[in-house]
């Protein structure tokens, strides 16, 4: 036998996986008289590129998918990709900012062409670089989450919330980013400190009743900007030294409106003074505060954060120009009293980075509490089970916490929201009646007309869901639910689901409450959480640190099963993995020794002229020899 002393992988692994497709040897069916097994992959967005994080992730699965495959079930790698609604949208609108264009200039259903044109042509790139990793995925039976027949699930999942009054329409607070000009969920903004400023504003007080004296009081914000759009001031009721501000009235500088002074307990009074300033339109504690004691709206911020005329002089202006402006006039006036180094704690767009700005907006949410009372009681009787344990703590937090979810999206990549307006019956409401079911259709299919006024004059909503909306339905989606096909029925529930803690909110605990409401059933028996992949010197691998190590060059240099070994050497449970490029000397080593290990075997069969099918176990083997027959012969048989 002829083979190199060095192992090459170049000439070894792509034969060999081309080989593998060829033969269908991954590929798995409904097999009454074998166990299942089965993992769905955590789908890559189709504007992923292959990273560590994919590698670690993909190369668990695969261990795990292997190892039951050899040991004869009927082993499925459920393949997919995610439609990636903002990040998608994002990469072809810089497409068309580069011809100095943009989406609105041709109309969303020229732009949605021109998203699918780009789905077909780089949608596939990461599945194609997660074959050259050596994954054992059923490729030929791979969904896209907005394929026809996914898209079918998602409007029938929606129509089930709906109608159950799960869920519903309303205008609150929400987390906007003013670059991609759409509503997040809270795990989407995820929060960071950043260092800020504290800025001490003096408000006017109105000299009624007489025995009022003092001239103004001192406010202390963090967003100057805001100010604009106060209708209170607030301070905590045990807090005596505003206790002569109860009955007064306060003037709001610039604007001059008069603002009521309110007392409630949720004020903290050892921020700034004690006296806080309450803004509805544009903070989540003020808009629970407006609703308690009927204030009044007043947003001053259009979608980008510019201001609107709400604004008066400083409409239009950027809300960080506008900061600077309004806080020059401030000083112009005699109402600035001082500004200090304040850390802060503001959530940012999990996408594009941008600083979010809380608005006042009317979108769809998902009534969460409901779905996650079974999927607490799973996790916390150990039916589904976590590793590291340590996640089930982390997981349980978060439901018994859990807010309502906003589910609507302004962007036009997505899963349009099975929603109609009749035109006529919402030209009856008024603003206030805007989360009324009154004029609202919601249906699978487009209704030929109204069944309350009988009006033809229907629009969808603009609106597209969450991405997370379709990936929350993933572990019984993919098998075509609601039909009842034989690869449900057989595969589903899985097996155990591998992913980064990163998604632990985003995506595992939503398909668990998920697949509990629709199927009636747990999605995966055990969910393996791994760690982050770091540099050396355990900084988290970003472009901007420029600290990443690319596994497809590492594969170039050292071949898949050298960055495969490797990485599950370095990866202990749950632990992060600390990489650098002599770190995957270990799995070539190791590939070099499987081979000559390899080589030296098959030589001495070559030269022996011995057939494996026909080793038999000697009186005059050892112990070792004859355990090693024995259990070959009985692999080989089997």
């Amino acid at each position: 036998m002829n083979l190199d002393k060095k192992y090459n992988p170049k000439q070894v692994e792509e034969n060999i996986y081309n080989f593998w497709i060829k033969e269908d040897y991954f590929s798995s069916h409904p097999t009454p008289n074998k166990k299942s097994f089965c993992i769905v992959i955590p789908p890559p967005n189709i504007t992923g590129i292959l990273h560590m994080g994919h590698a670690l992730n993909n190369t668990i699965q695969d261990v795990l998918v292997r190892f039951k495959r050899m040991q004869g079930y009927a082993s499925l790698w459920m393949p997919g990709t995610d439609h990636a609604g903002i990040a998608t949208q994002n990469v072809v609108e810089r497409s068309l900012s580069n011809r100095g264009l943009r989406k609105e200039d041709i109309g969303r259903e020229e732009f949605l062409k021109l998203l699918w044109e780009w789905t077909h042509k780089y949608g596939s790139t990461i599945i194609e670089q997660l074959k050259k990793l050596g994954a054992s995925c059923d490729w030929k039976r791979a969904r896209f989450t907005m394929d026809e027949e996914y898209s079918e699930v998602v409007k029938e999942v929606f129509v089930r919330l709906y109608e159950k009054g799960l869920i519903y329409r309303g205008k609150y607070i929400i987390n906007w980013c003013p670059r991609c000009k759409t509503a997040l969920s809270d795990e989407e903004a995820p929060y960071k400190e950043i260092d800020g400023r504290l800025y001490y504003i003096k408000y006017p007080v109105k000299k009624s009743p007489s025995k009022i004296t003092q001239e103004y009081v001192v406010v202390a914000t963090t967003r100057p900007e805001t100010m604009l759009g106060d209708t209170a001031l607030a301070f905590n009721p045990k807090d005596t030294r505003y206790k002569w501000l109860k009955d007064a009235k306060v003037i709001l500088p610039i604007i001059g409106r008069e603002l009521r002074v309110i007392e409630d307990e949720a004020v903290d009074p050892d921020f700034g003074t004690g006296l806080v300033k309450v803004t509805p339109a544009h903070d989540p504690l003020d808009f629970t505060l407006a609703k308690k004691y009927n204030l009044e709206f007043v947003n001053i911020m259009n979608e980008d954060a510019t201001l609107n005329e709400n604004a008066k002089e400083f409409s239009g202006m950027d809300r960080f120009k506008a900061r600077k402006n309004i806080l020059q006039t401030l000083k112009d006036e005699g109402l600035f009293d001082k500004e200090e180094p304040h850390k802060i704690s503001a959530g940012h767009c999990y996408r594009c980075g941008t600083l979010i700005e809380p608005r006042l907006s009317t979108q769809w949410f998902v009534r969460m509490k409901p779905l996650a009372e079974p999927a607490i009681k799973v996790v916390e009787e150990d039916k589904i089970k976590f590793y590291p344990s340590r996640w089930k703590k982390v997981y349980l937090n978060w439901m018994y916490n859990i807010q309502d979810w906003c589910i609507s999206r302004q962007i036009w990549w997505g899963h349009r929201l099975p929603v109609y307006y009749c035109k006529r019956c919402q030209n009856n409401l008024s603003e206030d009646t805007l989360s009324d079911t009154q004029g609202i259709i919601v249906s699978k299919t487009r209704p030929p007309e109204c069944p309350v006024c009988g009006s033809k004059d229907l629009v969808q909503d603009e609106d597209v869901l969450d991405t997370w909306f379709s990936s929350w339905l993933w572990p019984f989606a993919v098998f075509y639910w609601p039909k009842q096909t034989p690869e449900l029925d057989y595969f589903y529930p899985t097996s155990c689901l591998v992913t980064a803690s990163e998604i632990l909110f985003f995506w595992v605990a939503r398909m668990i409450m998920a697949s509990l409401e629709f199927t009636e059933e747990i999605p995966f028996k055990d969910v393996i959480i791994h760690g982050t992949v770091r540099d050396e010197k355990g900084f988290k691998m970003s472009k901007s640190l420029g600290n990443i190590i690319d596994p497809l060059e590492i594969i170039e240099k050292f071949g898949a099963d050298s960055l495969r070994f490797s990485l599950m050497m370095l990866a202990s449970t749950g632990a992060d993995v600390y990489l650098s490029d002599e770190k995957f000397l270990v799995g070539r080593n190791f590939s070099n020794k499987i081979w000559n290990a390899s080589r030296f075997i098959l030589t001495r069969i070559e030269e022996e002229n011995i057939v494996i099918r026909d080793l038999e176990i000697k009186d005059n083997l050892d112990l070792v020899d004859k355990w090693l027959i024995y259990h070959l012969n009985q692999t080989v048989e089997e």
